[in-house]
């Protein structure tokens, strides 16, 4: 193929991206995406450990100092900023390979803030969950709840403003269908949220979005109790009914 055709080429196939894009509504691109390509590389060059615990999601899972909140060095965090369930998706591979004997999900504000629709969402950590469940086959799965957001969030990130409906319409999904699925669904939309719905002040930063230290002591606090940092797994049915 000379030049001239494979520009051709690449020009009709990002004419017929672009109309996928806009006929979805939603585009499936990770935000920061050279950023997230930095993070994909640090994580190439980090050692091969297996069987410990891995927190695996967005900006809320990458800031939380997990080896320091849980004491526990072996901890590994795969918390991206920006990403979205179908840039997760894309790099479970590494995950599989670490075959962790716990892995807690949060994942789902970005793509609300991207106009993917609910059903896409809740659908896309069912898949993360099945492929996960397919090449780790000891692995147990807890995926937590998406948080609301605040007014605040409106000045830094306007995408998400007012989107909180959408918030509780995923976790629903995924309630309901979590026993079916086969993961833990660990509800901490409720411990953060404020009489309206909105995230708690006190436990978030400026921006409406992120935790603040005590928006993360409060969250493991939640996982201690709830014995999910050190069950078995035998409880699971009992707590997914």
């Amino acid at each position: 193929m000379n030049m001239k055709k494979y520009l051709l080429l690449l020009y009709f196939s990002l004419i017929a991206a672009s109309s996928n894009a806009q006929q979805r509504g939603y585009d499936t691109i990770p935000y920061a995406l050279d950023y997230h390509k930095k993070r994909l590389d640090s994580f190439n060059n980090e050692p091969m450990t297996k069987g410990g615990i891995l927190f695996l999601g967005n900006s809320i899972t990458e800031f939380g100092d997990w080896k320091s909140l849980l004491n526990d060095s072996t901890v590994i965090n795969r918390g991206i900023a920006g990403d979205i369930t179908f840039g997760v998706l894309k790099r479970l591979d590494d995950v599989i390979a670490r075959q962790p004997s716990k892995l807690f999900l949060k994942i789902g504000i970005n793509d609300i803030a991207k106009n993917i629709p609910d059903s896409v969402i809740a659908e896309n950590i069912y898949r993360i969950v099945r492929t996960i469940k397919t090449g780790s086959l000891k692995t147990q799965i807890f995926v937590h709840s998406i948080l609301p957001t605040n007014d605040a969030v409106k000045a830094e990130y306007p995408d998400i403003f007012h989107k909180n409906d959408h918030v509780i319409a995923v976790n629903a999904r995924l309630q309901q269908n979590a026993k079916k699925v086969g993961f833990m669904f660990i509800d901490v939309y409720k411990i953060f949220k404020d009489k309206n719905g909105n995230l708690e002040r006190k436990y978030a930063e400026k921006d409406g979005l992120h935790l603040n230290p005590a928006g993360y002591k409060l969250w493991v606090g939640v996982l201690l109790k709830g014995t999910y940092l050190n069950s078995d797994g035998s409880h699971l049915e009992h707590r997914n009914k």
